[in-house]
């Protein structure tokens, strides 16, 4: 795989992100958007849909051969060997309740793999990225952008636990999962979402657990974390993007997590 073919796609998405960004604070904590349901009973809003569109735009106007699967407007189909996967708000109830936790969510696949990813968080102005190979990096407002590292903590006792939302635990039928986490834990917190997943790629937080997950959701992280030093899997410990679940790690908890979400509960 060139490595240009990659740099050239994570600077447009490192840009476009930020576009996307700042189309959702258009809209953030101000009150000219409804919210609608969605047959999953899940919200989307105007911010949502333009914020999408925004990125479909950037993406085919610079690689019109690229295929591209957004979680509001569909997918598009492309020849190029490369698919770009993308969530403009992955955090909506954060956002139509405003709480800065949430953010726009790119991921780039190339022949099934998930190679390229970026989290940008609009409000607080804080954004990770990677690419396969290329290391993972961590940007705040302008400033040049740094390393991002997972942290040392060694063990889940001495670690930060995170998750999305604890019913999805209760809905995926796996609640003693979450109570068996949060016991093993040092601390627990629902700082959730994509800003989670930020938090252990940055080493501020070890793991991160979600029970539901659309292919949207996961499809940035992967790279992101294993380029920052830690992992992606799914609650099996396979390094995927498609099971509909997640574990994020430093890589150091990862047996421990993996122990607890792996059993027959």
């Amino acid at each position: 795989m060139p490595t240009d073919e990659l740099s050239t796609r994570l600077d447009l998405a490192v840009a476009a992100a930020r576009e996307a960004g700042e189309v959702t604070l258009r809209y953030f904590r101000r009150d000219n958007f409804q919210v609608e349901r969605k047959s999953d009973s899940s919200p989307v809003t105007v911010a949502d849909r333009e914020a999408e569109q925004h990125l479909r735009q950037r993406i085919a106007a610079a690689f019109p051969d690229d295929a591209i699967l957004g979680e509001e407007l569909g997918e598009k189909s492309g020849t190029s060997g490369y698919r770009w996967i993308l969530d403009p708000i992955d955090g909506t109830k954060s956002f139509i309740h405003g709480v800065p936790l949430y953010g726009t969510l790119i991921g780039v696949e190339r022949q099934g793999r998930s190679v390229l990813g970026v989290i940008n968080v609009p409000v607080l102005d804080e954004r990770v990225y990677a690419a396969a190979g290329q290391g993972a990096w961590y940007q705040s407002g302008n400033a040049a952008p740094r390393r991002a590292k997972v942290s040392a903590v060694p063990r889940l006792a001495e670690a930060l636990f995170l998750t999305s939302e604890v019913e999805g635990f209760t809905l995926a039928n796996r609640y003693a999962v979450f109570q068996r986490l949060q016991e093993a834990a040092w601390l627990t917190r629902t700082w959730g979402d994509c800003y989670g997943y930020l938090l252990v790629a940055t080493g501020r937080a070890e793991a991160m657990v979600d029970p539901r997950m659309q292919v949207w959701d996961a499809a940035g992280l992967q790279p992101i974390l294993e380029e920052a030093g830690g992992t992606f899997t799914d609650w099996q410990g396979q390094p995927t993007i498609y099971s509909g679940n997640g574990v994020a790690t430093n890589g150091k908890v990862t047996p421990e997590v993996l122990a607890i979400t792996n059993a027959t509960v």
